[in-house]
């Protein structure tokens, strides 16, 4: 006899489905990390102008985001990486180098500023050398805005203080931004897109499609153009029916233009890789972890995006047994 509390986990699962494809989720992170390594100096000219220019940028920039990723993997704080470490020199010369910790938080974390101290700290730990921990705030909340951790014991006190951007704060400069050159002007106005349209695709797409022909018109160099488009499509996702029609209104824009909206090809076929390897990872790990599982359970794990493979990948370490897995997967 069929249980109903399977037909209705199956029309639920079903349901969550179809909504993913009506509303492919926003994927805030992974173009940010992009475009931050691109263009980093451009990022600390915009957002961070005094600090940009104390910066001696005669001399190279290194990202260690492996060793940021090897100093926070044990921290019992949510996530598991910063989103940047960067070694900079400075032009006074009093210290060799000095390190930049980026934070892009796209999402209210109620433990954010603390997590901002922990990989400061253990950051400042590892090098002894002096740590500028920075956070850009792309949530549409406006009154959240987590700038400092701190405490006070027997005469014992921390305080601990980072600069934030806010950037639904550029909502009343949207005509600055249009004007600005900077790479990150461009960067602002499709984050702001996104969270603007995430209940309707369709102004998304008009949007969108704004800002691919904003680029066009700059005189921009081919190598920008691309890179930027890129940011944009992975920001501003549209279920496949209407990015058929955005494909089809960019090939009207591009008739007689030598440069072609090719990032959309490119990055699927760069996503589904990177899916793969994540699904590859997870299934491996599931099977040494837990042992055999279900089909059901498995097709489940199967319709996961990349993000949420990568977050299993993470979180399964501390399952004992298939039903942390499905109370993971239910969102329990």
């Amino acid at each position: 006899m069929t249980n109903n509390n399977d037909i209705n986990n199956s029309s639920e699962t079903s349901e969550v489905s179809e909504n993913k494809i009506k509303n492919p989720p926003t994927k805030y992170d992974s173009p940010w990390k992009d475009i931050l390594q691109i263009y980093f100096k451009e990022f600390m000219e915009f957002f961070f102008p005094v600090a940009h220019d104390q910066i001696d940028w005669t001399k190279e920039i290194e990202f260690l985001d492996k060793e940021l990723e090897e100093v926070a993997k044990d921290a019992a704080i949510g996530r598991r990486f910063a989103d940047k470490l960067v070694k900079v020199h400075l032009k006074n010369g009093r210290e060799e180098w000095v390190l930049i910790h980026i934070e892009v938080q796209s999402q209210e974390e109620e433990d954010f500023a603390m997590r901002m101290y922990i990989y400061n700290y253990r950051i400042y730990d590892k090098y002894k050398k002096s740590v500028a921990s920075l956070a850009i705030l792309g949530d549409d909340k406006e009154s959240w805005r987590p700038s400092s951790f701190g405490y006070s014991l027997f005469g014992c006190s921390l305080n601990f203080e980072f600069p934030i951007i806010k950037l639904v704060d550029y909502q009343q400069r949207l005509a600055e931004l249009e004007n600005d050159g900077n790479p990150f002007a461009t960067v602002v106005m499709a984050h702001l897109a996104a969270l603007n349209t995430k209940e309707d695709r369709s102004e998304r797409k008009v949007q969108k499609l704004a800002l691919v022909r904003r680029l066009y018109e700059k005189g921009l160099e081919e190598q920008e153009v691309i890179n930027l488009l890129a940011f944009v499509d992975w920001m501003l996702t549209l279920p496949p029916d209407i990015e058929a029609e955005f494909k089809l209104e960019v090939k009207q824009l591009e008739a007689g233009r030598r440069m072609k909206y090719v990032t959309s090809f490119e990055r699927s076929g760069i996503e589904i890789g990177r899916q793969e390897e994540a699904l590859s990872l997870v299934t491996r790990l599931l099977n040494r972890r837990l042992g055999n599982i279900d089909e059901a359970t498995l097709e489940r794990v199967r319709s996961l995006s990349t993000e949420e493979l990568e977050r299993l990948a993470e979180k399964l370490l501390d399952f004992t047994s298939v039903t942390d897995l499905t109370n993971w997967l239910s969102g329990g």
